[in-house]
């Protein structure tokens, strides 16, 4: 493990772990639609994937203001609450309440990327980085969009279960 010299290093690392995040639930938000039942549910998960996407397409912009190549830290976080979420889609449990149940793990990922993309935009604007610190915080707007999604289609399916 290398020493991490300084506060720049510390904010490479932080995007190249926020880009293996975003491509982590590349793969992971596919799953959730298929598994949701109901099709507004499975539209808002497909919605997402391609805001994803874009975000993933904002940190390779970061990459290329900081002059490197795009590369992924590999974040053992997400793959963790992948790992709960794909859980819980094995789930037996009422359509209902099982899209209630995968809104809950989704915004498990929701929060652990708003907590990851707060910091990185307290560490853009340390490092001067206006335009970097921008682009996070317009992906923050749409992670914090996404989680009332998710909070509002749980709760009319717990309702529903």
């Amino acid at each position: 493990m290398k020493k991490i010299q300084d506060p720049a290093q510390a904010f490479l690392m932080k995007i190249q772990a926020l880009y293996d995040i975003e491509k982590q639930l590349e793969k992971a938000l596919p799953k959730m639609a298929k598994a949701a039942k109901d099709e507004g549910f499975q539209d808002a998960f497909l919605s997402h994937l391609e805001e994803t996407k874009e975000h993933s397409k904002r940190l390779e912009g970061i990459f290329k203001m900081l002059g490197v190549a795009p590369k992924k830290l590999s974040c053992d976080g997400i793959r963790g609450i992948v790992e709960d979420t794909k859980w819980t889609i094995e789930q037996d449990a009422t359509p209902a309440l099982k899209d209630a149940m995968i809104a809950s793990a989704a915004r498990y990922a929701e929060h652990y990327e708003m907590a990851g993309y707060m910091s990185a935009i307290a560490q853009a604007r340390f490092l001067g980085m206006v335009d970097a610190a921008a682009l996070l915080t317009e992906t923050l707007a749409e992670e914090q969009a996404a989680d009332k999604v998710l909070d509002g289609a749980m709760k009319a399916a717990l309702k529903e279960a």
